[in-house]
């Protein structure tokens, strides 16, 4: 089924991930909707159970057509970025389905929380605890750097915790706004508060 019914020919050339990454079966065949996990300006993401492996729990990210309207090919990167990312510190894309009203991006389940909640709720962190924290983002971000993929939207509202362990790892999410350039070379700013960053397009 062609990702929000496209089926110009341009973007079949261009090896179109409707065909390529989008399931044809409806969601509920293969999952049980359960509790809504949050909200956002295009989608809510809900937990969910595999309906055959029942310990295989994951987070579910339904995304409303209509509100991306304009934005398709935002999204259509972004898949195209998850699906190409394979790291143990960046949040997993399992995999996708679409009907005609919605499309569901199947995350790995991260039940952590945020890196800023935990700052907020610790008040400071030891320079060991701090080091073990950078030196696992700083490796996702070389490994996503070096699959041509800039994030450009790192802050600790996305970097969330696997679990609620105190030495849980850490983990990278939201890519909404990366962008794979295989060149090194991009020259769009893109500035996030507190974060005075760069990069080129």
């Amino acid at each position: 089924m062609p990702l929000f019914g496209k089926k110009d020919q341009n973007r079949r050339q261009n090896r179109d991930l409707s065909e390529e990454y989008i399931n044809t079966c409806s969601v509920e065949d293969v999952y049980t909707i359960k509790d809504l996990l949050g909200t956002g300006a295009f989608s809510q993401v809900f937990l969910a159970q595999h309906k055959v492996d029942a310990n295989r729990m994951v987070a579910i990210k339904c995304i409303d057509k209509r509100a991306l309207k304009g934005k398709e090919d935002s999204l259509d990167n972004e898949i195209k970025v998850l699906r190409k990312l394979k790291h143990t510190n960046i949040v997993q894309l399992v995999e996708t389905f679409e009907d005609k009203n919605k499309v569901y991006l199947v995350m790995e389940l991260v039940m952590g929380g945020e890196l800023f909640d935990r700052i907020v709720e610790k008040g400071s962190y030891t320079e060991k605890d701090a080091s073990h924290l950078i030196r696992q983002i700083l490796g996702a971000v070389d490994y996503m750097h070096s699959c041509g993929v800039v994030h450009r939207d790192l802050k600790p509202e996305n970097l969330l915790y696997y679990s609620t362990d105190e030495d849980s790892k850490i983990m990278i999410s939201d890519f909404g706004l990366s962008k794979m350039e295989e060149s090194g070379v991009m020259a769009t700013a893109c500035g996030m508060h507190l974060l005075p960053i760069y990069l080129y397009e």
